[in-house]
């Protein structure tokens, strides 16, 4: 997983790259170069304007590299590195700000395995889906493929990408696959790694191009529930020259980047590492059940945002909360309050949304997350009603998409009977939204809560 990336699925039940490009724009790269072996040079590349330039990357000697022998991979999908425990982490929740706005992703493993075909072989890999919210709402969606060495080493087979604007796709740069065009397959974390040693988790330059150098081991880093130890601090470079330090520490993988004063996007909790097994705190039903009355309308009235205060102030009183989550939470709160002060219904249903995202993260600790994000589709359906009585077709295709991406995780473990009824009112759901008849969104998103009454 590749966080901060610019980028964050698809729309349609049966989620396809075809079905979500229906509507949208394509985009391309463009620019092609060599790389990987010593001497040569790979160039400097502007994602911005898609622009080669004549510099070549300081890359490490060939010397350097441990990601140059051909990997073998007899047991892929079982991912029991430490430090990319992709098989064993059910969902990654990360929080931060990027662009001077609050940043959240859900990184959850899905149900399905991706038959890559590379270098005359077919590898099975892990599935990944990557979903990035700026502000609550969707930016970017990729899904990932990983996949385990025989000697421990964990291997980036590719991913497809969909970068979001307004609620739609705006283009899918960055996506590759190994094996298509001149894709390699790409280290993304050493069985054993050391210091120096360095790899490359994307190599094909001018489209994607990472190259990671190990600068500390053993390290011991502040977890969200307590110190983690054995983690690891890299410094990547990027193909546009410049550099990011990244940690990753077992039982989360890919752990922070960036610093809490600029752009940061750091674990807030991952299960089932940090789940215990307990009862869910009463003070936090009741901070949840609050942050749901104000999505369903009170973002406009101010006893109801006191009300989530004041379940907020006696939660996190009585229960250890994440500094990330609780730093999230404060200030989603405080942009709740100012903007219900300022009659700004905009940000007050986003702020709202957010608030309700945060406590939803907080279950994860004493619930299934089978339960959780159950309670996560009925949010993005209720939170649909309310874009589509506002009118806002944006919103309201972002809504739609958030919908789809919870159904994927969930929809091989749900009853058929109601499976079907649910899938079938949220493709009537993405139709109204791809032509823009909100009216009709309106009218199908109370069926879609009752919809999700039948699947729990």
């Amino acid at each position: 997983m590749n966080t901060t990336r610019r980028k964050v699925l698809w729309p349609g039940v049966a989620v396809t790259a075809a079905a979500l490009l229906a509507g949208a724009c394509s985009g391309s790269s463009g620019a092609e170069n060599t790389g990987g072996g010593n001497g040569d040079c790979v160039r400097v590349f502007d994602e911005e304007t898609g622009r080669t330039g004549s510099e070549c990357l300081p890359t490490a000697p060939e010397k350097d590299r441990v990601d140059l022998a051909k990997p073998d991979f007899t047991h892929p999908t079982k991912i029991t590195n430490p430090l990319h425990p992709t098989s064993k982490v059910a969902q990654n929740i990360y929080g931060g700000q990027v662009d001077d706005k609050p940043f959240r992703t859900e990184v959850s493993r899905l149900p399905d395995t991706k038959k890559i075909t590379w270098d005359g072989r077919t590898i099975p890999a892990v599935e990944v889906q990557y979903v990035a919210f700026s502000d609550g709402r969707i930016q970017e969606v990729a899904l990932d493929w990983y996949a385990q060495a025989d000697d421990g080493s964990v291997w980036y087979l590719g991913e497809d990408v969909f970068n979001y604007e307004d609620g739609v796709v705006a283009d899918t740069e960055g996506t590759w696959q190994a094996g298509e065009g001149k894709a390699p397959a790409a280290m993304i974390m050493p069985a054993r790694p050391e210091k120096g040693d360095v790899y490359r988790p994307e190599n094909l330059p001018g489209v994607v191009f990472e190259e990671v150098e190990v600068k500390a081991v053993d390290q011991t880093v502040p977890g969200p529930y307590g110190p983690v130890e054995g983690a690891i601090t890299v410094r990547e470079l990027h193909m546009d020259g410049t550099y990011e330090d990244k940690v990753f520490a077992p039982g989360y993988g890919e752990f922070s980047t960036g610093t809490k004063s600029g752009e940061l996007e750091a674990a807030s909790l991952a299960v089932p590492t940090d789940a215990v097994r307990a009862p869910v705190p009463e003070r936090l039903t009741a901070l949840d059940r609050a942050a749901r009355a104000v999505v369903d309308g009170g973002e406009s009235d101010t006893s109801a945002v006191r009300e989530l205060r004041g379940a907020w102030d006696a939660y996190r009183a009585s229960d250890r909360v994440p500094d990330l989550l609780r730093r999230q939470m404060t200030r989603d709160l405080d942009t709740l309050a100012k903007a219900v002060a300022a009659k700004d219904a905009e940000d007050a249903r986003g702020a709202a949304l957010r608030c309700a995202q945060n406590t939803s993260d907080l279950r994860l600790r004493y619930e299934p997350l089978r339960t959780v994000d159950l309670d996560r589709l009925e949010l993005w359906a209720r939170q649909l009603r309310i874009d589509a009585t506002a009118r806002d077709d944006g919103a309201v295709a972002g809504d739609v998409t958030s919908l789809e991406l919870v159904w994927e995780r969930l929809r091989d473990d749900a009853p058929k009977e109601a499976a079907a009824g649910f899938g079938t009112d949220l493709k009537a759901a993405r139709a109204a939204a791809d032509r823009g008849d909100t009216a009709e969104v309106e009218r199908l998103a109370p069926q879609l809560v009752s919809d999700i009454g039948q699947l729990r």
